[in-house]
């Protein structure tokens, strides 16, 4: 979006009157204009030996040019493990060690069990779609790694949840979508605003979706940077209302985020996103914006770098009236607003069972989709070497004969499989 001297502001000559005018020169210097075909004594065409050609005006950039290097650590950060949590899934290892604990042959093929793409990736497999449309790893590994589960951060006290989601990935699709998304908005922040603020903003969003969704989805796992990169997206919104001023083309820059924005909240209405998560995180951004890319105005920028002697007239302030407004009342608002959250949240508040309309915020169920998302839990029952598993979401009810009753990683992975289905 480009904005009024983006390139370049140049300091007022007040002796030319015009922007960008050489400096005044000394009343003994100063060269007389005898009319017109009058070129001085050297003639036509033919300068002062002696003297150099005057030094061009100064020019300044308003604000300083970042190198982006942190949004592509984070780039590096979240494919890296992504591929660490593919190689701890090891999905064939896990379906034969079911199959074999079922009484199943130790070598069955693990594609049987339901592995995708066993032959040319190995133990980086991917689940079945079933389990995960996505294509990737098991909700099981993904909670290991450090997903976010409410029962967890509430009763094991798991806190650190909230940051390690933001990290990791349900799938290929899933991680390539939000990635991308932060090559376009993530790397044009860091250009302007540098590594500091927007790494920070990164975070912080990040953990607000995070928390709004833990509130909100208590019985579901999430993952994934899609709060963060809402909060880079609320930010830039809230970047362009704080620093109005200096914008050329205000209204289409406006339309046009407002409309960017309205598209990607619209999509979280589609099962298996979390949509909490994206409006947690746009919030949080959207209010960081306003204490984080806050710009001094134009006036303040030319007194500061005029000449000196030159009368600039009324002394400019830093920032405008209305950015300090806004400045304050963000702050309030992401303090208060995190520390209501948090302390519900450890509190065990489930948001959902006090509003029974916000679920349509993150899903509008359809004829094409059901927002009944299938939680891999089940009633279990054991009798000796009998196992009689009942699925929690679906009602689905299976059984088992085990080789080895105390084998509870291959129970899990039967539960997952009977929800699955």
């Amino acid at each position: 979006m480009p904005r009024r001297g983006e390139t370049a502001v140049v300091p007022i000559d007040m002796a030319s009157g015009e922007r960008g005018g050489g400096q005044e020169q000394p009343k003994g210097e100063r060269r007389r204009s005898h009319g017109p075909g009058h070129h001085g004594r050297d003639g036509p065409g033919r300068q002062h030996r002696g003297r150099p050609p005057p030094p061009p005006p100064p020019v300044f950039r308003p604000f300083r040019r970042w190198f982006p290097f942190l949004v592509p650590l984070f780039i590096v950060a979240n494919v890296v493990l992504f591929v660490l949590t593919m190689y701890v899934n090891d999905c064939p290892a896990h379906a034969l060690a079911t199959g074999a604990a079922i009484g199943g042959s130790v070598g069955e093929s693990a594609t049987a069990q339901g592995c995708v793409l066993v032959p040319e990736l190995g133990r980086f497999a991917f689940q079945s779609f079933k389990e995960n449309p996505l294509v990737g790893p098991s909700s099981a590994t993904l909670l290991k790694m450090g997903a976010l589960e409410t029962s967890k951060v509430t009763k094991d006290h798991e806190g650190w949840r909230l940051i390690t989601c933001i990290w990791l990935h349900a799938g290929v699709i899933h991680i390539l979508a939000n990635m991308l998304s932060l090559v376009m908005i993530g790397i044009r922040l860091e250009k302007e605003f540098g590594f500091m603020r927007i790494g920070t903003l990164y975070v912080i969003s990040g953990v607000g979706g995070s928390l709004l969704s833990s509130l909100f989805m208590a019985s579901n796992i999430s993952v994934g940077a899609s709060g963060a990169l809402f909060g880079l997206l609320g930010s830039m919104l809230s970047e362009l209302i704080t620093n109005w001023t200096i914008y050329e083309n205000k209204i289409a820059a406006l339309l046009t985020l407002v409309v960017i924005i309205v598209i990607n909240l619209a999509v979280g209405i589609l099962p298996h996103v979390d949509n909490f998560a994206h409006l947690g995180g746009f919030t949080s951004g959207f209010c960081l914006g306003f204490v984080l890319l806050m710009r001094p105005q134009f006036g303040y920028i030319n007194q500061k770098n005029s000449p000196l002697g030159y009368p600039m007239g009324v002394t400019k302030r830093k920032f405008k009236i209305y950015q300090i407004i806004l400045f304050v009342i963000a702050t309030v608002i992401v303090i208060s607003g995190f520390t209501v959250g948090l302390v519900l949240l450890f509190q065990g508040f489930n948001a959902s069972e006090h509003c029974s309309w916000c679920h349509y915020l993150s899903c509008v169920p359809t004829s094409k989709w059901s927002c009944n998302t299938p939680n891999n839990f089940c009633m279990s029952s054991q009798l000796g070497n009998q196992l009689n598993l009942t699925c929690e979401s679906t009602g689905k009810t299976a059984t088992y004969v085990l080789n080895n009753p105390n084998n509870t990683e291959a129970i899990k992975h039967l539960c997952v499989g009977l929800c699955s289905e």
